[in-house]
């Protein structure tokens, strides 16, 4: 067995007039979503970097460029099903998913339950393997500013 872990991150600014959705889950009663050319979704972005990093199979921006059509307004969780199918292509098994998300508004801690599951499912592991944490910046910086947020994943993945 050989075991590697990597790291994601990514970060979004804020936008009028689209959904929040982090870790697959839309946050109700968000004032602003998040920007991007697909649903901005940065905690499922950070997870999906932090296992291609892990496989060394290269970035998101790689499999999934913002310069392509098809992507536009894509669903996150949709790509990260596809990196955990590449995933399995190359004999690798997902052990244990870690990931922050910061900022500062909304309050987020009421959906980390659902968060965990749907990263968890998706994977195709345990909710009790995937750990969501949230966190402010402090007031400091542009999501201390409250211009976006932004998120950190750490992924363990394992050849049998």
């Amino acid at each position: 067995m050989s075991a590697r872990s990597g790291i994601g991150y990514d970060s979004h600014r804020f936008a009028e007039g689209r959904r929040l959705v982090l870790g697959g889950v839309e946050v109700p009663g968000a004032e602003r979503g998040l920007i991007g050319h697909s649903d901005a979704d940065a905690l499922t972005h950070a997870v999906i970097d932090a296992l291609l990093g892990a496989t060394g199979l290269g970035d998101i921006g790689q499999h999934f460029p913002d310069t392509d059509e098809r992507w536009r307004d894509a669903d996150s969780i949709a790509l990260l099903r596809e990196v955990c199918g590449s995933l399995g292509e190359h004999g690798w098994t997902v052990l244990h998913v870690d990931s922050t998300v910061i900022c500062e508004a909304p309050k987020l801690a009421p959906h980390r339950d659902a968060m965990r599951a749907r990263l968890a499912e998706t994977i195709g592991i345990a909710p009790l393997d995937v750990n969501v944490k949230f966190t402010t910046n402090e007031g400091m910086g542009f999501v201390g500013r409250g211009e976006g947020i932004a998120a950190l994943a750490n992924a363990t993945i394992e050849r049998r």
